[in-house]
């Protein structure tokens, strides 16, 4: 798209959690989009399980392979390339979204069931810390989240509980990579109304960790350098 304005304007990639202007705008999540300083797309518009036009939330809901979902992203950052290169800038920043930090204070009261069956409510991880995951089959960084997740288990034992949610993953594509993992977690399908209660989930790989008393301790987005290290301090002084 970049090309469509021969030249007068570039595309930048700036690293997740190294952005001084996503901090500036108080973006804590990603994929954040801006036309110069303009926000022009939020972590929650790009929700797996967004909530619709009606709800303020998921306006490209579901991204991924979803041809009529990025046609509008595409109109609408075109848009604001437009408007801030036609001198219009005040007119872009009407138009801009604002950011998102809110996050949830506790473990939602989970209602699930795990591949075989078997359910799992919040009532079954009580004294524990717990981990939950959101990361899917096409991912690759979550593959590698999801191994060394698993040595944190099996170094913590009963007192870390890890629960493994699918998003965007056909079930028999979860059941595939489960096998040949083999990891002592609970294996869970993500639903609308699982990813909703999380706060929805914009991206893969997110990570919730809660404490013994099912208040968040924090949440990790995405598969920065310094994720194990940060992860593994901050549990630690959990289970301490």
């Amino acid at each position: 798209m970049v090309k469509e304005f021969g030249g007068k304007a570039r595309f930048v990639v700036e690293n997740y959690g190294e952005s001084e202007l996503a901090k500036r705008f108080g973006v804590k999540r990603y994929p954040a989009i801006f036309v110069d300083d303009v926000l022009v797309a939020t972590p929650k518009d790009f929700g797996f399980y967004g909530k619709g036009e009606g709800g303020g939330e998921g306006r490209y809901a579901p991204f991924v392979q979803n041809a009529a979902n990025h046609e509008r992203f595409r109109a609408d950052l075109k848009r604001m390339v437009g408007l801030i290169l036609a001198g219009r800038k005040e007119e872009a920043r009407a138009q801009a979204v604002s950011a998102e930090t809110k996050e949830i204070a506790a473990l939602p009261p989970l209602q699930v069931t795990d591949l075989d069956g078997k359910p799992l409510s919040r009532q079954d991880l009580a004294g524990r810390v717990v981990l939950v995951e959101f990361w899917a089959t096409w991912c690759p960084p979550c593959r590698g989240t999801l191994s060394w997740l698993g040595e944190l288990k099996k170094k913590h034992g009963d007192r870390l509980a890890v629960v493994a949610v699918a998003v965007e993953s056909e079930k028999s594509d979860v059941r595939k990579l489960v096998d040949e993992l083999k990891l002592p977690f609970t294996w869970t399908l993500g639903t609308p109304e699982l990813a909703r209660s999380f706060g929805d989930i914009s991206a893969v790989p997110t990570l919730f960790l809660f404490d013994r008393e099912g208040r968040t301790a924090q949440v990790f987005y995405g598969a920065p350098p310094d994720l194990h290290k940060e992860a593994e301090a901050k549990i630690g002084t959990l289970l301490d």
